[in-house]
C-alpha cells in the first residue's frame, strides 16, 4: 500500500483519535472544546512508564524535550491510572499499535476533549517511538500509538510529535493481536465511536482476542536502565523496520 494513501488515512480517520468524538463510520466532526492552554510546559527530566500488558511488560521512556506538553499530558494521565484496562484496539501489522480510549465511558468523556496544542516534531516516527494520535492540528488528547516501522517519510512531515521511545518490550509490542486489523467500516476492528460510548463492554463483547494494558506506573531510573542495558532501544533495530506498502493502511 503506498505511501500516499497511508498518509490519508491517518489524516482523515482512525487516527482521529485524538479522543475526540469520532467513530469511523460516518466522520462526525471533530469537538470544538478549546484547548487546556497555550503555555509550553517547562522540559523537566525525562522518565520511564511500564506497561503491564496481557502479553508481557512495555517500557516507555518519555522524553519531555522533544514533545513537553505531549509528555506532561501522557505524565497525568498515566498518574490517574487512564490507560489500565485499556485495549490495543487498532493494531495493524507492519505500521503500528494504537491505544487510549478508556474503558469506561465516564472516564473517556472526561478527557475526550482535552486538546493540547503540537509540540514541533523533533524526534521521527521510528521503530520503537511513541507519539499521540491526531485528527488534525491541535487534537491531542490521550490516543497514542507505537510505531512497529519506520513512518518517519509519512507521519513526521504531518506532525505527529515522538514523545517517547519503547526501550523495553518491543518484542512484546511486535506480539500484540493484530487479527482485526483495521477498524470500521473500512476493516473488520473496532468502531472508535463504539468504544467511546460503550467501552470495554462492546470490545470483550465482539473482539474478546484484543491486548490490553493490566497497568501503567511510572517507573525508577534504575529499572529502566536495567532494562536498557539488556535491550537496545527498539528505534535502531534496522532489521525490523518496515518501511514498504505492509505499512497499512
Amino acid at each position: 500500500m503506498n505511501k500516499l494513501f497511508i498518509t490519508s488515512l491517518l489524516a482523515i480517520s482512525a487516527i482521529v483519535i485524538g479522543c475526540s468524538q469520532t467513530g469511523n463510520v460516518v466522520d462526525p466532526p471533530v469537538p470544538t472544546a478549546e484547548s487546556t492552554g497555550n503555555s509550553v510546559p517547562v522540559g523537566g527530566d525525562s522518565f520511564n512508564v511500564k506497561f503491564e500488558t496481557s502479553k508481557g511488560d512495555v517500557i516507555i521512556k518519555v522524553v519531555p524535550d522533544w514533545s513537553p506538553r505531549g509528555a506532561a499530558q501522557f505524565k497525568e494521565l498515566v498518574e490517574t491510572g487512564f490507560y489500565d484496562d485499556c485495549r490495543f484496539f487498532r493494531v495493524i501489522a507492519g505500521f503500528m499499535a494504537q491505544i487510549g480510549i478508556n474503558g469506561n465511558p465516564e472516564v473517556q468523556a472526561k478527557w475526550r476533549d482535552r486538546k493540547i496544542p503540537d509540540d514541533p516534531v523533533i524526534q521521527s516516527n521510528k521503530r520503537g517511538f511513541v507519539s499521540y494520535a491526531m485528527a488534525g492540528p491541535n487534537t491531542r488528547t490521550c490516543q497514542f500509538f507505537i510505531n512497529f516501522g519506520d513512518n518517519g517519510p509519512s507521519l513526521d512531515g504531518q506532525g505527529f510529535s515522538p514523545f517517547g521511545q519503547v526501550i523495553e518490550g518491543m518484542d512484546v509490542v511486535d506480539s500484540l493481536y493484530s487479527g482485526y486489523g483495521e477498524g470500521a467500516p473500512r476493516g473488520a476492528g473496532p468502531d472508535q465511536g463504539r468504544i467511546q460510548y460503550e467501552g470495554n463492554e462492546y470490545l470483550n463483547r465482539d473482539y474478546p482476542n484484543l491486548d490490553y494494558v493490566i497497568k501503567a506506573t511510572i517507573v525508577s531510573d534504575e529499572l529502566a536502565a536495567a532494562a536498557d542495558s539488556k535491550e537496545e532501544p527498539a528505534a535502531q533495530d534496522e532489521a525490523a523496520a518496515t518501511t514498504s506498502e505492509e505499512t497499512t493502511e
